[in-house]
């Protein structure tokens, strides 16, 4: 049985469609990673698999359960992480992680066992009787996360996890993580907008605009982007874009500023552009494909837009 079945899945906002139809399914114990811009529906598709709003068409399957039909059932199999900050500022670490177990039904040693684990994990030691207020936006992320992994939930969803972390925290977080699943096959899902972060997922799911326009593994991805990326920086972009498509046979995208296309041999189309057209060429750079390359080439749009 999968961790997440999610089929038809619909959601409007008065005329706006902010889901159109989405399905997908994700195998217990898999790290999937939602990729797309803020606006492409990966939120309010994380909204409905913690029950926190119904789909108006499709169904969802969480943990085995139906998150609309039975929401306390998916409630008691997942742990959950939000962009929005769910932390009594007026009270310390230890008092949110010891309210949060509560909430769980933990108490007593098993609780203080737990609370001490994860403060270890990550890095919370010397901040367990600070008032939460007095913590910078990236220690309160990291408690948190504590927080919502108290219970060891079957199953991890981490809305932009990284949001407010240093790099040493995100090391500390994917560790743990990683850690998580090792021990316990917990199935870890997480939006994210970041390319490192994103790459790091056994699949990923390219959402756009409302519509999950493509999965797979990150490897499979960067594969289909080609061997080499050509950018070129450049003041015509039309221009450009005509003579790599025309003379060079590529299939180029005209960015702001900027052409991109995926090129065997990219160093001579290098050569060959800055030749014909050494007035419209700023820059060439010529790299490996990247998860953003290839949200380009599926979307027609930069990441960031």
């Amino acid at each position: 049985m999968d961790a997440v079945a999610a089929s038809g899945i619909v959601k409007k906002f008065g005329d706006l469609t902010v889901l159109h139809g989405l399905d997908l399914a994700i195998p217990r114990g898999e790290l999937f990673a939602l990729l797309g811009p803020n606006g492409s529906g990966k939120t309010t598709f994380f909204r409905i698999l913690t029950t926190l709003i119904a789909p108006d068409a499709g169904s969802a399957v969480v943990g085995g359960q139906d998150a609309v039909g039975d929401p306390a059932a998916v409630r008691a199999k997942i742990g959950v992480v939000f962009q929005s900050p769910s932390l009594d500022k007026k009270l310390t670490v230890r008092e949110n992680l010891a309210y949060g177990g509560a909430l769980y039904g933990m108490h007593g040693s098993p609780l203080a066992a737990r609370i001490a684990e994860l403060s270890g994990a990550l890095r919370l030691e010397d901040k367990m009787d600070r008032l939460v207020e007095t913590l910078s936006g990236g220690q309160q992320r990291r408690v948190e996360i504590a927080k919502c992994l108290l219970a060891r939930p079957e199953i991890l969803l981490l809305d932009e996890p990284s949001t407010g972390l240093d790099p040493a925290a995100r090391m500390d977080l994917w560790s743990l993580v990683a850690s998580l699943r090792a021990t316990h096959g917990m199935t870890v899902i997480f939006t994210s907008h970041l390319m490192d972060e994103s790459a790091r997922a056994d699949r990923v799911g390219i959402m756009s605009d409302g519509r999950l326009v493509r999965v797979d593994t990150p490897a499979a991805l960067l594969a289909e982007a080609g061997p080499e990326i050509l950018r070129v920086a450049t003041v015509d972009a039309m221009r450009v874009s005509e003579f790599l498509k025309s003379q060079c046979g590529l299939a180029p995208h005209a960015l702001e500023g900027e052409v991109r296309a995926s090129a065997s041999g990219a160093h001579a189309v290098c050569v060959r552009l800055t030749a014909a057209l050494p007035d419209a060429v700023g820059s060439t750079t010529v790299s490996k494909p990247t998860l953003e390359d290839v949200f380009l080439f599926q979307t027609g749009k930069r990441l960031n837009e």
